[in-house]
């Protein structure tokens, strides 16, 4: 019974406390070391430290040594109290990690935060003990003789000590941490307050008016400007253009307004559709990025600090700003604008000559993609003024020396003159050798209709499709040369087309085929994700 005694509470250990030592200086054995201190980067550093810190934390409970106070974790955000949900001790590698680098400075979203002296001073109290009972983990594996081996209370000392040091670097970084975190959530928080004050102004106002006051618009200009903001430092999966302003969304909504007034107009609303859709992505993207952040409002505690890591925050950000770069770019810009609408109209046109048109742009197969930039140019080469801003924005070094000022700007680039008279001259000698259509004739207003649907028939179905049917069978070898050559033309041009500015290229694309299905983009749907 005395023996008994003294071992749990003289300086010699229990078989079980030993047991607990040996099992401590084992696993600290196993640490992974690097110029002097524990690598927790690598999968193996990281999990043999988090194993001695169990044991770390095992041995402690066997020794019965009570853990220092940790009542702070109380005051922790809600993220925070999960990790740390009682007052064990709870032994975190990302607590020890961050004593060891003791980085005083860390960056997010592109700003400086800095720890404080105090922080960093703890850290290094903490690294003092660690260092500390590393030596009498060392000393109880080399030492032969027990005797010379560290005492019980040199282990409890140490254990102590350490704790206290953890509990009080724990205490200080954590909510040094918070402090950071509720700054680096403040571009977000600030564009809540910012779309609370657009619903307040917008409630006391009779709907349709609001647009008129002058407060308004400032909130609006401010809360634009803080989502530019916002998008420069979380949208990592596009341009995170800062640039984008309210004048991209009242210019769609004034564009809105004349597609309304045209069509009561009499207007057709096939030439309206593309300028809806477009002028509708700037809006549907306004709103969805107003819904979000009245929705994470109410959870702000979810939102990552580092921003460019909340899923749903940066996908309203990219359809944001892909719709209002769009909106810059073609509904700011009425020539531009005018285009799209014409290119889009004549498009479906071109689908009822040639049904396969439609079923390429259904499944957006690859053909179309390469239908599509000989449709723009025969289309540009029949009307060049309709199209003109477009191509010049797509082309610009074959428009340099244009006098955008005149009426019907005419290119002056030798190779590009030389294919416009091309598909002038094969145009015009289509519409003299067409024959009268099945029992009917051809009058004089049509015949460049005629020529015009064998052309397109020819740019989509290829030579496939026997357009020459209609064509003089003495004039069908001239006819069909003619035509030939100007597609082979074509092809060259299309490519240059597509590939001059792949990026404008494709962006128009997108916006000719999303027009032409109908279809809503994907960015302001689905389910609220942080």
């Amino acid at each position: 019974m005395l023996r008994k005694l003294w071992s749990s509470t003289g300086d010699t250990f229990s078989s079980q406390e030993e047991a607990a030592i040996v099992n401590l200086a084992s696993a600290h054995s196993r640490l992974v070391i690097e110029s002097g201190r524990v690598n927790t980067k690598s999968e193996a550093g990281f999990n043999s430290c988090a194993l001695f810190l169990e044991s770390l934390d095992s041995t402690a409970r066997v020794m019965h040594i009570d853990a220092a106070p940790r009542k702070y974790r109380s005051s922790f955000t809600i993220n925070y109290r999960a990790l740390f949900p009682d007052e064990a001790r709870n032994y975190r590698v990302d607590v020890l990690e961050a004593s060891v680098e003791q980085y005083a400075v860390i960056w997010v979203n592109g700003d400086k935060f800095e720890f404080s002296a105090e922080a960093m001073r703890r850290a290094e109290a903490l690294q003092r003990c660690w260092a500390d009972l590393a030596t009498l983990l060392e000393r109880w594996n080399t030492e032969q003789v027990r005797a010379s081996r560290p005492s019980r209370s040199d282990f409890r000392d140490a254990l102590v000590a350490l704790d206290v040091a953890w509990a009080s670097f724990e205490h200080k970084y954590i909510m040094e941490l918070i402090e950071i975190e509720e700054k680096a959530r403040r571009l977000v928080v600030q564009a809540i307050e910012r779309e609370k004050k657009l619903q307040s102004i917008e409630a006391r106002s009779v709907e349709g008016d609001v647009f008129q006051r002058p407060d308004y618009k400032e909130e609006l200009r401010r809360f634009v400007a803080c989502i530019a903001h916002l998008n420069s430092v979380a949208n990592v999966r596009r341009k995170g253009r800062d640039d984008l302003s309210m004048d991209v969304l009242l210019d769609a909504m004034q564009t809105l307004s004349k597609c309304d007034a045209a069509e009561k107009g009499g207007q057709s609303s096939e030439k309206l559709a593309a300028a809806r859709s477009l002028t509708k992505d700037v809006l549907d993207s306004f709103t969805a990025m107003r819904e979000y952040l009245r929705e994470v409002g109410r959870c702000l505690e979810r939102v990552d600090p580092h921003l460019c890591n909340n899923a749903g925050l940066v996908a309203r950000l990219v359809d944001w700003e892909e719709s209002w770069e769009v909106g810059t770019r073609y509904v700011q810009q009425e020539k531009m604008l005018t285009a799209v609408c014409d290119l889009v109209a004549e498009i479906r046109a071109a689908q009822r000559l040639a049904p396969v048109l439609a079923q390429m742009c259904e499944e957006c197969d690859v053909e179309m993609f390469m239908v599509m930039p000989r449709l723009a140019w025969l289309r540009y080469l029949d009307k060049p003024c309709q199209l003109y801003g477009l191509f010049k924005s797509l082309l610009p070094h074959r428009f340099a020396d244009c006098n955008m000022q005149k009426e019907k700007p005419e290119p002056t680039d030798a190779e590009l003159v030389s294919l416009m008279q091309r598909f002038g001259r094969t145009k015009e000698l289509l519409m003299e050798t067409m024959k009268p259509s099945q029992g009917g004739k051809l009058t004089t207003s049509n015949f460049e209709e005629a020529a015009w649907e064998a052309l397109v028939k020819r740019v989509v179905n290829g030579a496939n499709e026997d357009i020459y049917a209609r064509v003089s069978p003495s004039l069908r070898e001239a006819v069909e040369k003619e035509v030939e050559e100007l597609m082979r033309d074509l092809e060259a041009w299309s490519m240059e087309l597509a590939r001059h500015c792949p990026e404008d290229w494709n962006q128009c694309c997108g916006i000719l085929v999303q027009c032409l299905s109908g279809s809503e983009k994907e960015g302001s749907k689905g389910p609220f994700r942080v």
